[in-house]
């Protein structure tokens, strides 16, 4: 009773203190005690507020980091788990149809988790504390670490906890399908959508090794912020991707922007009205971004001015080393074009240059520039060196690999093997369907394997017939050929065309011999 007795009295006279001591000797009191906390506790404490500066408006990129690795890597995982904050925001249980979302969680106030990194114990405490005369809290993390190993410790786990928190937000963050909408000069901006598109590398029928290339090559452009920071280049990557309607151009951007966990910016230049529009559009994109140009031969008529003399007088006089350099500014872009654009109110080939490679484009990081195109011929080449469009795939009709891959997704295990062995045939003997073609094949007859691959055999079958009456035509016309060109050759023309054509012939009696069974 008389220990009760002499706290309350302590107690009584700190209050006392309190309401009569100046505000400022209060402070120095304070710091000295903490002063003296700190030389005597072996810990050392270092504070992750919510908001930077006194007036907390500009948020910490580092609480943010914090808060993701603790809830991923700590909270949900630990065996013993501290006390929690459950929590499910109104917006997501009102969306109709929507899948049901799981609260998320959070390290209650005035509560501790540990953690072990490299051998040393570290412990966060989460804190939050409500501002005097407001209903507004002070939030802020706080990390303990042994004294004598902090200094070597904290730069290592600090970067140890934002490559956890990176890796997390980008596969958790909602990602979305963004196109610009035609508007009046000086309003270019995007507006979206959520972006669900199911293609993965997974159900894409690609041959293996172009596959495990295309996935070897985005997983290193992504893990290479330290390379491309060493190196000197922008954190940016082109790919051209070519080949006729319906093999697949589509499908694979939608997969590599979910192997990615990208956002989506479809960007339609017919709907661009200035090179200066063009600009703003690429300036309005974030970081960790697909930047889509689909068919971009039939977007804009963008052919550079080669015929000037004085023109291809410059280019010659470029040296060598310049077409190497893959760290262009805008005056590379214009030299690209050889030419100066007449048409300043509209959209450019040196517009878009300084949009792909220029000194605008090295406004944000990790971004991939996505060209497609059914002819990559009608394309300017200053649009395809490397710096620009780094990596070329082209998409060609489906292959025999492919077509297995596709029979297998599509309608499942076939008895009848013979029918899909004879469609492979075909498809090495020179018929050509493109993905699309044969995925509709299948579509149409999932229910029933056998018949899906008999008919996909018969179309097969088809166009392998069709590509040999082809060929025949085209021989015929070359051995009929009366052209002056031809006669002027001393006759060498005629008689090389009936070599190959007697050639040709040998070859179609020997293929149609083969497939009756002579």
């Amino acid at each position: 009773m008389e220990f009760l007795s002499q706290m309350w009295s302590l107690l009584g006279l700190l209050t006392i203190l309190q309401n009569v001591l100046p505000t400022q000797l209060l402070t120095l009191l304070h710091s000295l005690w903490q002063s003296l906390q700190d030389s005597l506790t072996p810990y050392s404490y270092f504070d992750v507020p919510e908001f930077l500066g006194s007036a907390a408006v500009e948020p910490n990129a580092l609480y943010r980091h914090v808060q993701l690795y603790l809830h991923r890597s700590l909270l949900l995982s630990s065996p013993s788990p501290p006390r929690l904050t459950l929590s499910l925001p109104r917006s997501v249980t009102g969306h109709v149809g929507a899948a049901a979302a799981p609260p998320s969680v959070s390290l209650s106030p005035n509560h501790s988790v540990p953690d072990a990194f490299n051998g040393h114990r570290a412990v966060w405490t989460h804190h939050a504390d409500t501002l005097q005369d407001s209903l507004e809290e002070r939030r802020s993390f706080s990390l303990r670490l042994p004294k004598r190993h902090a200094a070597a410790v904290l730069p290592a786990y600090l970067a140890h906890l934002a490559a956890a928190a990176d890796n997390l937000e980008r596969s958790s963050r909602a990602r979305r399908l963004h196109t610009n909408a035609a508007s009046p000069r000086g309003s270019a901006s995007w507006s979206s959508v959520p972006f669900c598109h199911p293609s993965t590398f997974e159900t894409l029928a690609l041959d293996p090794d172009l596959k495990a290339r295309l996935l070897a090559d985005l997983t290193s452009f992504a893990d290479g912020r330290e390379f491309y920071r060493r190196t000197g280049r922008p954190w940016k990557r082109g790919y051209l991707l070519h080949g006729p309607p319906g093999s697949g151009k589509s499908s694979l951007i939608a997969a590599m922007a979910n192997h990615l966990r990208y956002d989506v910016f479809d960007l339609e230049l017919t709907r661009v009205t200035t090179n200066a529009d063009l600009r703003a559009l690429l300036i309005q994109t974030t970081n960790r971004s697909l930047i889509v140009i689909e068919d971009i031969d039939c977007s804009l008529h963008l052919t550079g001015d080669r015929g000037l003399p004085s023109m291809r007088r410059h280019k010659r006089r470029r040296p060598a080393a310049a077409a190497s350099d893959d760290s262009s500014d805008s005056d590379d872009a214009r030299d690209d074009v050889l030419g100066t654009d007449s048409h300043r109110g509209k959209v450019t080939l040196s517009g878009l240059l300084n949009f792909t490679d220029g000194l605008w484009s090295c406004c944000g990081e990790e971004r991939v520039i996505v060209f497609t195109t059914n002819h990559v011929d009608g394309i300017d080449p200053a649009l395809l060196r490397p710096g620009r469009m780094d990596v070329h795939v082209r998409l060609g009709p489906c292959g025999a690999y492919a077509m297995r891959e596709l029979v297998d997704r599509y309608v499942g295990a076939v008895g009848d093997q013979e029918m899909l062995d004879a469609a492979e045939g075909c498809i090495r003997d020179g018929a050509e369907m493109t993905p699309a073609e044969v995925g509709e094949v299948l579509l149409r007859n999932r229910d029933e394997p056998e018949t899906a691959v008999m008919e996909l055999a018969s179309e097969l079958k088809a166009r392998v017939n069709a590509a040999d009456e082809l060929q025949w035509e085209d021989s015929a016309a070359e051995l009929s050929d009366e052209s002056p060109t031809k006669k002027g050759r001393k006759g060498f023309a005629g008689w090389e065309g009936k070599v190959r054509i007697l050639g040709r012939l040998r070859s179609l009696t020997k293929s149609e011999s083969g497939r009756r069974g002579v």
